[in-house]
């Protein structure tokens, strides 16, 4: 049996993943994260806004000046909560155009290197449609052992908050939960209470930290650098089911079409 090359990672394009990937993450916090760097300040402007606009009201006579301080900083408290929220939905978003671009590419060569040897659309569709489980179980049958990774949780843990980010509650919040609770603050945490329990968490309390979007990226970044430079026919022994049905699948229907075309 000849020996024909599987999967070839060009070392050229494997560095222009790479280098897109970190030139989106340095976007991402110069033009978008960083607006939210001092939002404590931007909160204290909003209070001394707030109490210039409101000041025509006051009246020494009738109006306690601690009164309007107090809401004062009232509305400031409000402000920060709400820009807050917004760079913790801004970081998520940013992590979800990350992942689904670093998806997208992975899916994309599979199937790109996969057409050198075979035709079929079966193929392609399982390729664009099955899991991310089973994707590393196909990486596995290539010999990449990617679930033995220190980046494979990462990206698993990445893959579950975008779909709690994107879904709200359902079985990837579950699993999120079990596995990766790090990654869903709890208000009451520490507190020993009733509701500081995991079982009470739910989607709004995800979040993702600034340390934890950088290892998101870096988890991608490693990805990328240990695919395999090549793999060759003879190093493959068997594929996942799913895999197979559809390879087999492909070979019947062309089988089909050459019959009918005599």
């Amino acid at each position: 049996m000849s020996t024909f090359v599987l999967f070839d990672m060009w070392e050229p394009f494997r560095r222009s993943l790479i280098t897109g990937h970190l030139f989106y993450i340095e976007q991402a916090r110069k033009r978008l994260l960083s607006q939210f760097d001092d939002i404590s300040k931007e909160a204290d402007k909003a209070a001394d806004e707030w109490l210039e606009k409101n000041s025509l009201r006051f009246d020494p006579d009738r109006h306690d000046a601690s009164d309007f301080y107090e809401a004062a900083n009232e509305h400031s408290i409000e402000f920060y909560q709400l820009l807050s929220d917004m760079r913790d939905q801004t970081r998520l978003s940013v992590v979800a155009g990350m992942f689904h671009e670093w998806d997208k590419q992975l899916r994309d060569w599979l199937v790109k290197e996969i057409q050198h040897w075979h035709c079929g659309e079966k193929i392609k569709a399982k390729i664009w449609s099955v899991n991310f489980g089973d994707l590393a179980d196909l990486l596995e049958s290539i010999g990449w052992n990617i679930r033995s990774t220190t980046y494979f949780d990462k990206l698993d843990a990445c893959r579950l908050v975008i779909n709690v980010y994107k879904h709200g509650d359902g079985k990837s919040l579950a699993d999120l939960k079990q596995n990766y609770s790090d990654y869903l603050l709890d208000p009451f945490g520490g507190s020993g209470g009733l509701f500081s329990e995991k079982e009470y968490l739910n989607y709004t309390h995800l979040t993702v930290s600034d340390a934890q979007f950088q290892e998101f990226s870096d988890a991608i970044v490693a990805f990328w650098q240990g695919v395999p430079e090549r793999v060759l026919s003879t190093q493959v022994t068997s594929v996942p089911d799913w895999f197979e049905k559809a390879f087999l699948k492909d070979c019947d229907d062309q089988q089909k079409q050459i019959k009918h075309a005599k």
